[in-house]
């Protein structure tokens, strides 16, 4: 009877979520059985923030082979190679040096991961991640990095702040992504682009969607609360 009240209760919530908004199912913390929950109210992006968690659940779930993993948490340089190895999906790129060991990997790997680069766009310490001066200077070396496909930006607001900054911080991650977004159309050798905003999660995804968020980050809504 949960399973069946769990599987409900998560195609109503992304029955509010536009159907062009992909919605990524953070599952850090979550046994198997709540994946193969949300896999069957119809959620096929599933976001882990560790690659030895996501590895685990992967091998419990190859049946599924349809799902698009993303990776959403802190990369360590020591853990690329894994990541390059389980995940479509690198949402979490918060350093140049991060991504030119990805780019040389993925060049070894045979690989073109997709990559969103995250910003920090307030003061943060808890958060990694571009500011944006940083970006601008480091814009002409991500350029360089071919075998990376960029497709877009990813942003956690800092916690407790009020609607109105949690607000404003997503409307200024959409103008980051179209200044991105024009300077790649200038780069004759990119065929890539910066299409995507990844950010909102269970607390502020309705004010991300108002600011034009194509991916939303849902965790303890789809799950319920849980020990992170």
């Amino acid at each position: 009877m949960e399973t069946s009240v769990t599987v409900a209760r998560i195609r109503q919530i992304c029955q509010d979520i536009p159907p062009a908004v992909r919605v990524v199912a953070v599952t850090k913390t979550v046994p198997v059985d709540g994946l193969r929950q949300a896999y069957a109210a119809g959620i096929r992006d599933f976001g882990e923030n560790r690659v030895q968690e996501a590895i685990a659940k992967q091998t419990q779930l190859a049946d599924l082979t349809d799902v698009t993993w993303h990776l959403i948490g802190h990369l360590q340089s020591n853990k690329a190679r894994k990541a390059l190895e389980h995940f479509h999906w690198i949402q979490s790129v918060d350093r140049l040096s991060l991504a030119d060991r990805l780019n040389h990997l993925a060049e070894e790997l045979g690989k073109t991961p997709q990559i969103c680069i995250q910003v920090k766009l307030r003061p943060d310490p808890t958060k990694g991640g571009w500011t944006v001066p940083q970006l601008r200077e480091d814009l002409p070396a991500l350029g360089q990095l071919t075998h990376l496909q960029f497709r877009g930006v990813m942003v956690i607001p800092p916690a407790h702040l009020p609607d109105t900054e949690i607000l404003k911080i997503f409307e200024e991650a959409q103008i980051v992504r179209q200044e991105l977004q024009n300077y790649w159309s200038n780069l004759k050798h990119r065929s890539d682009s910066w299409e995507h905003l990844s950010m909102g999660m269970s607390g502020d995804y309705p004010l991300a969607l108002a600011a034009g968020s194509t991916m939303v980050r849902l965790g303890s809504i789809l799950f319920g609360d849980r020990s992170l």
